[in-house]
């Protein structure tokens, strides 16, 4: 196999982060319905999930990172 194909298919690879992520941050933004507003140190939940959405964009942008760089710098 050429190696330029297997560099397009890993940077496809690496970019299905994108969509894990996608699902990461839609899952952990979800708001409990009726409750107030409170600060973010009051209700341990809502640090967790904040921690959640972290991870989930990291993952993403990893992701990203990993397919720029089998494109344009890998030769």
């Amino acid at each position: 196999m050429d190696p330029a194909i297997g560099k397009y298919i890993g940077a496809g690879l690496a970019a299905i982060a994108a969509r894990g992520a996608g699902i990461g941050i839609g899952t952990s933004s979800e708001l409990p319905q009726r409750r107030v507003p409170q600060p973010r140190g009051r209700r341990p939940a809502v640090r967790r999930r904040h921690d959640r959405f972290a991870l989930a964009e990291a993952t993403g942008l990893f992701g990203l990172l990993i397919s720029i760089l089998l494109l344009f710098v890998i030769r």
